[in-house]
């Protein structure tokens, strides 16, 4: 069986900006709430942490910075992909001297690749570094999908270890744990499905609703896995409403007010993404108000 980075929830952590760059101050108070709350993982400069309008630079920072912060308490894993393989072998090369433990590699985007080149991407990727990766497939911001058939191949390596799924196809994810099994670890990639991908194998989910409520989502996972499958279904269907809301415009506009809106300090996102529309902001209140985690 392949190495298990972390059960459970894995946080996409947002990514703090202010006048000067990274806001580090709210950076660690955000990384402190996760890990009290028990998060099993935080997941830094994710598409949630807005790592493609970060400069080379402040994505070392910020992912230095998490795991000094975190400092072993649980595992932290860097996302480090992109659209051209020898920048995303230094890339992920620089995270492994620094401590992360594992390294979240989405699919080359925008010039994409067949099925055969992403495997060559992705092997000439896991030569390169001991650290064990997560392939992510989330097609409908990439533009390309990483097929069952090629899953398995890619289980076959070594330190290819699991694969965020955020295709919203769950015949694929099943697919997939039929061909892998225990050669490839399933993340839900979407939180409206985390319990149905746990249903076919999964063990876990890379979230962005846990940003908010990380132990609720934890308890979706461990009530699953813990045979508790009504109470992790009851919980998984009371955040539906919320996790609308929190995909209502283009992550990571919702979590970001969101979190502002409890009384974090985040700031608003890079260009060209913008602050959350009126009517947006609103209905989200209303969900965060429904929630619990506003008065």
């Amino acid at each position: 069986m392949k190495k298990i980075i972390f059960k459970g929830c894995g946080t996409a952590i947002i990514t703090p900006f202010n006048e000067n760059g990274i806001n580090f101050e709210e950076f660690k108070k955000l990384i402190e709430f996760q890990i009290s709350n028990k998060a099993d993982s935080i997941i830094v400069c994710g598409t949630t942490g807005e790592s493609s309008t970060m400069t080379l630079e402040e994505r070392k920072q910020t992912i230095k910075f998490a795991v000094d912060t975190v400092n072993k308490r649980i595992p932290v894993i860097a996302g480090t992909g992109g659209n051209c393989t020898s920048q995303v072998i230094e890339f992920t090369k620089y995270a492994e001297t620094i401590g992360v433990d594992g390294a979240l590699v989405v699919t080359p985007y925008y010039n994409k690749t067949t099925q055969e080149g992403l495997i060559v991407h992705y092997k000439e990727i896991a030569k390169n570094t001991t650290l064990p990766i997560i392939l992510y497939n989330v097609p409908s911001r990439t533009g390309v999908n990483i097929l069952p058939s090629t899953c398995q191949k890619l289980s076959e390596i070594e330190n290819i270890v699991a694969i965020k799924e955020a295709s919203g196809n769950l015949s694929q994810v099943a697919e997939i744990a039929n061909l892998c099994k225990e050669n490839l670890h399933i993340y839900s990639g979407n939180d409206d499905q985390i319990t149905p991908i746990l249903s076919v194998g999964g063990i876990g989910v890379i979230s962005v609703l846990s940003n908010l409520v990380p132990e609720f989502t934890h308890n979706i996972v461990n009530n699953f896995q813990n045979g508790k499958i009504n109470e992790a279904i009851e919980l998984q269907i009371k955040a539906i409403p919320l996790i609308k809301a929190l995909f209502s415009e283009v992550n990571p506009i919702p979590i970001k007010s969101a979190l502002n809106i409890i009384g974090y300090n985040v700031g608003t996102p890079r260009l060209p993404l913008i602050e959350m529309s009126k009517t947006g902001k609103e209905k989200l209140k209303s969900e965060l108000l429904t929630f619990g985690l506003i008065k």
